[in-house]
């Protein structure tokens, strides 16, 4: 459609002026329009013909046609590889405007000969020389665009892999520090608690469920280590995220962390109106289950032996889970906390969509509530909320596209820097715009003669 339109330009150019300023020979005019439009699309797919056929528009007598000639020599000599093969075709051009011009005269104008030969000389560097030039500097601008691009290509994949190969090279450094710190002293632990469950069923029968709370609590926290560790090692995600179980975040879940509350002695209310049948992805359970966790800790830590009330309902189109405490006793007052925990609730209900608060209340106590959509599985409908590895790759967006000339094989090394640089790349466009400054201040100058001369 576009070569199309141009084509239609280039005749209306050559054509419309033809009735108001006259040319001598009105036949040979409108033929050298027609022709002028039948090399248009030529010169995308036989350029070294429009070069050679540019030739007859320079000693033509319709001079309207010699305002496309050198726009087409720009935009075919582009195409044409190697420089070598552009200026023979340029000479073969030449030669044969002056053996026209010769013929010409010597059958026609004999009188006018040198007069023509003068002009039409003049009409070949300026209609053929100097545009050809600007298109082989243009043409050599290509080039430099596409491997300046592939070079950026290249460089940034490089970035991306040092990024990726650091942050994989620290994520093992912290999984080793805590296995090493963590690990044995939660070893310890267990093993203590262990020791103590059996003393006390002996010696303290009422402490027992103390001392068992204690040892599952510090075996439970081994295996949730173990499984942070995976994930620190594993940065594609082939690791499940801890907690990511079908047993996470349901309603026995939940029971069982109420229960070990109410073990320490809190006094804990679970109040969960959430259907059994609704369908709930992993991501959803999890945040269930680490907002029940970290409001219970929370109490515990900060009011503890104060009346504490869980909630899960549903609330709209999405889940609210609530932990409201009431006034602690003077003996379970805290002086605060770093609010760390909070703060990971909050990014944690933020990345599903949701909204999070904590705020003390009037009488002295405090709740904390999330509501947060609740999308239908992943596995039942293929739409769930991206997984650890999934949110890399989105945040790290897509992959760069390759250059233009690379076959998409993959970038390759990049060639010097003083070779692809942007000076240079924009220096080739700047130098052919300052060629055909000649060629339009020539154009100009024999359109505004040519309408001159007809009107007088």
């Amino acid at each position: 459609m576009a070569e199309t339109l141009l084509c239609a330009l280039v005749a209306a150019v050559g054509l419309i002026p033809l009735p108001l300023v006259p040319p001598d020979r009105l036949g040979p005019a409108v033929a050298e329009a027609l022709w002028a439009a039948a090399l248009v699309p030529a010169r995308r797919l036989r350029p070294g013909a429009v070069v050679l056929g540019s030739a007859v528009l320079v000693v033509g007598d319709n001079v309207w046609t010699l305002a496309v000639v050198p726009l087409m020599v720009l935009s075919a000599t582009r195409r044409i590889a190697p420089t070598r093969r552009v200026w023979q075709l340029v000479g073969w051009a030449c030669a044969a405007v002056g053996v026209a011009t010769l013929a010409y005269g010597a059958l026609v104008r004999p009188g006018s000969l040198a007069v023509d030969l003068a002009g039409h000389a003049v009409s070949s560097v300026l209609l053929l020389l100097l545009p050809a030039l600007a298109g082989t500097l243009l043409g050599r601008r290509r080039p430099l665009v596409s491997l300046l691009r592939e070079r950026n290509a290249y460089l940034e994949q490089a970035r991306a892999l040092t990024a990726a190969t650091a942050r994989l090279e620290e994520r093992t450094r912290i999984a080793g520090e805590m296995h090493d710190l963590l690990g044995h002293r939660l070893s310890l632990i267990s093993v203590h608690a262990g020791a103590l469950e059996l003393g006390a069923a002996r010696q303290a029968p009422d402490l027992a469920g103390q001392a068992e709370l204690l040892r599952t609590t510090a075996g439970t926290a081994l295996t949730e280590l173990r499984e942070i560790l995976g994930v620190l090692r594993h940065e594609d995600g082939s690791r499940a995220e801890p907690g990511t179980g079908e047993e996470t975040g349901t309603r026995a879940d939940v029971a069982a962390l109420v229960e070990q509350s109410r073990r320490t002695g809190s006094r804990v209310g679970l109040d969960w109106s959430v259907p059994d049948t609704a369908e709930l992805d992993p991501r959803t359970r999890q945040a269930i289950h680490r907002v029940v966790r970290e409001g219970l800790t929370n109490v515990l830590k900060h009011a503890s032996g104060a009346p504490t009330g869980v909630v899960v309902r549903s609330a709209g189109r999405g889940i609210e889970v609530s932990v409201t405490n009431g006034t602690p006793p003077a003996s379970g007052r805290s002086h605060g906390g770093s609010r760390s925990g909070l703060a990971g609730c909050q990014e944690r209900v933020s990345l599903l969509g949701g909204t999070f608060r904590a705020d003390a209340l009037a009488d002295g106590g405090f709740r904390m509530a999330a509501w947060f959509p609740a999308p239908a599985p992943a596995s039942a409908h293929g739409t769930g909320p991206p997984g650890p590895a999934e949110a890399r790759g989105a945040l790290a967006g897509p992959p760069p596209d390759p250059a233009p000339g690379t076959g998409g094989r993959g970038a390759r090394a990049p060639l010097p820097e003083e070779i692809l640089t942007w000076p240079r790349v924009l220096g080739s466009g700047c130098l052919a715009l300052l060629v055909t400054l000649p060629t339009t201040v020539f154009l100009a100058v024999l359109l505004i003669y040519q309408v001159v001369k007809t009107v007088r």
